[in-house]
């Protein structure tokens, strides 16, 4: 059977993104089978209480900043032998706090700076390349704000620089807040799989390990001779770390020592905070990987796997085009069984490269507590399928060379469920990207209709899946976005500025959920008008080409005259071709006669005559036998030619004028509450708030 050229294309793409994410799929296989065979032992030698400076990089965290002083200065270490640089870029109330709680300290005798460098140059790689400076210990610790060290880190991690070229000791995130919600739980999850997996299997072999940022302890050589913080990605833990392993420096992971640290509660933050990570990892595969290729002394596992995690984010686009893909190919009738007489196979093999194989993992890394871990494993799933356009967007803003400020993720001092973050400032707003979201979601309800009517059910978890991931995570940042000023800690009660935001806000949420409804009620009508005719259409034509039963075959033409005839009463392509001949097709830009479904009506008309003449000729004579034939012949050609018209029923005027409307409706919503936004913020500047 001859396959249409655009469903070949989208074939060729759905097999071609496939591969890639079975290969990164496997490769996280291959990082676990080296996290759990025999350790690579790294003895551990007393070093003594060599001299250490903890360098604290902060921006604007108020409600933790305090909480990281207070515990840095209450790590069991000599105070002689431990300098505390609090490196403050904040631009409100965090400042003053700070300068208080250092003023403290100082007279309690610990030898802390509080560092204002007047500029925010370079963010986060710009602070710390500052200190490094004015640093002269042999060792550097870095803690984020959100981190709480316990008294006993130093003591514990020092010990573990054994050999004179490890250059570094990056030790386990904990989680403070894990149970606050389904967002935090998740999160949770993730991390433990990177830490756990990925970075315990590169610690024990001589593949390169990344820094995390924090909650770890640099040697200060290795910070030199690597070339010390640059400040051209988003990710500078990453890149200095890739460039010390490029030095021959050895980077070690410790399991064993837990920092707890606070995961982000609010929706917008976890985005903003996983596309830093994703552009910043694309950013320094396009830095690093070509120095890393011709180095000799790196050995050949260690690039293709430094080459795997520097783009492991293409996996997000290649989702969305495998998301986008699939409906396509199911309307098109290609067979994307794995086994095409047994479809349950195919969901089984989903199964068992996916869910099937975390569970096994999980049960390797949490032993007897694993069965409630478990539990989280789908919000996982979902969490991470919404977040693929968000991070499909950070790749495509990295290979395109886009420039984005470091925006750090914002954290409220959350432990216990109890507490709420809601009314405190830093809260952030959904985003542009939240309306890709939406289209997604939306793409999705008619990819699962699809599915259904095209007799592939088994499909429908498979998209179900990422549906529901595009809708939670687009609902989740509407849900959480909170129009409040951020400079003033002191409480307060809304002011008539923020009121009115907060009604513009309501109104508009309202808004965009009416639309994406009517949007969801009108792709499902037109999909009962438009497309699923055709699909009927192809099932009757499949019937007749192997039949021989004349009243039968005048059963299924009569009705594909009636599929046909409410095809064409909703078509609105109605031309003149070179002849002067009407023609319906739904091919508007460069129609072929083979989609013309007048044409198409015509020869289902012929082939009515043709079932009538044969009808009252002997069954056993050779006119019923052609007759038969060409009928059976002409019903297998039409079939192809409903196929290769089913696409371009998607892509009808009417359609793409109805998703530009509904799209710059979403946008000009978007639109007013980005001004309302910019009002509260001039408001904040020109009162000094």
């Amino acid at each position: 059977m001859a396959v249409n050229p655009f469903t070949a294309f989208v074939f060729d793409l759905f097999i071609i993104s496939a591969i890639i994410i079975t290969a990164y799929t496997v490769n996280f296989y291959y990082l676990t089978f080296l996290s759990v065979r025999r350790k690579e032992v790294f003895p551990i030698t007393d070093l003594g209480t060599p001299s250490v400076t903890v360098q604290l990089p902060i921006y604007n965290e108020k409600y933790v900043a305090k909480r990281l002083v207070d515990s840095v200065c209450g790590l069991d270490y000599p105070q002689e032998k431990m300098k505390i640089m609090v490196l403050d870029d904040s631009d409100d109330d965090t400042v003053d706090l700070l300068a208080d709680i250092v003023k403290d300290y100082k007279k309690k005798g610990f030898q802390i700076e509080h560092i204002r460098r007047g500029t925010r140059k370079g963010y986060k790689a710009g602070a710390l390349k500052y200190a490094m400076q004015i640093t002269d210990t042999e060792y550097v610790a870095i803690f984020d704000a959100d981190f709480i060290p316990p008294e006993w880190f130093l003591k514990r991690a020092i010990p573990h620089f054994s050999r004179p070229n490890i250059g570094l000791v990056q030790c386990r995130w904990g989680h403070v807040n894990e149970n606050y919600s389904a967002i935090t739980k998740a999160q949770a999850l993730s991390l433990d799989f990177h830490f756990l997996i990925e970075q315990t299997a590169k610690s024990n072999s001589h593949l390169f390990m990344n820094f995390n940022g924090t909650a770890g302890i640099w040697r200060r050589d290795c910070i030199d001779d690597s070339g010390g913080w640059h400040t051209a990605t988003l990710v500078e833990d990453l890149d200095l770390s890739y460039r010390a392993q490029m030095k021959g420096w050895k980077c070690v992971f410790i399991p064993d020592i837990v920092v707890d640290a606070e995961l982000p509660v609010q929706m917008n933050g976890a985005k903003r905070q996983q596309f830093r990570w994703a552009k910043g990892s694309i950013q320094c595969a396009i830095k690093l990987l070509g120095g890393i290729a011709i180095k000799r002394k790196v050995a050949v596992e260690a690039k293709i796997q430094a080459f795997i995690q520097l783009t492991r984010h293409v996996v997000y686009p290649l989702m969305l085009i495998q998301f986008l893909a699939l409906p396509i190919l199911l309307a098109g009738d290609m067979n994307l069984y794995v086994v095409s007489f047994i479809p349950a196979l195919t969901i089984a093999t989903y199964l068992a490269m996916g869910p099937g194989a975390y569970l096994l993992i999980m049960q390797k890394m949490y032993h007897k507590s694993w069965k409630s871990k478990a539990k989280i494993l789908p919000s996982l799933l979902i969490y991470n399928a919404g977040m693929s356009v968000n991070n499909t967007v950070a790749v495509f803003d990295a290979v395109l060379g886009k420039k984005n400020e470091f925006l750090r993720t914002p954290k409220y001092g959350i432990i216990n469920k109890q507490d709420n973050w809601r009314d405190k400032a830093y809260n952030l707003p959904f985003t542009k990207t939240t309306l890709l979201e939406i289209f997604f979601g939306v793409y999705g309800m008619m990819g699962i209709l699809i599915a259904i009517f095209s007799n592939n059910p088994i499909f429908v978890p498979i998209i179900g899946l990422q549906t529901i991931g595009f809708f939670f995570i687009a609902f989740m940042s509407f849900s959480h976005t909170r129009f409040k000023r951020n400079k003033s800690t002191h409480p307060r009660s809304l002011t008539k500025e923020e009121k009115m935001a907060n009604k513009i806000y309501t109104l508009s949420m309202v808004g965009i959920f009416a639309i994406i409804l009517f949007g969801g009620f009108m792709a499902i009508y037109g999909y009962s008008v438009d497309i699923y005719p055709l699909d009927r259409i192809r099932g009757h034509m499949d019937s007749i080409v192997g039949s021989s039963d004349t009243v039968a075959i005048q059963s299924h033409l009569n009705e594909i005259k009636k599929d046909l005839a409410i095809v064409m009463e909703n078509l609105e392509t109605t031309d003149l071709n070179n002849d002067g001949v009407v023609e319906k097709n739904p091919v508007w830009i460069f129609p072929t006669e083979s989609t013309n479904f007048l044409r198409i009506e015509k020869a289902v008309d012929s082939m009515i005559v043709t079932n009538e003449k044969i009808s009252v000729v002997p069954k056993d004579s050779s006119a019923f036998h052609t007759g038969i034939l060409d009928i059976n012949a002409q019903a297998k050609i039409l079939k192809e030619n409903i196929m290769d018209a089913t696409p371009y029923m998607y892509v009808s005027v009417s359609n793409i004028v109805f998703s530009t409307m509904w799209i710059a409706v979403i946008i000009g919503i978007f639109a007013i509450l980005k001004r309302k936004k910019d009002q509260l913020t001039i408001v904040d500047e020109t009162s000094g708030v």
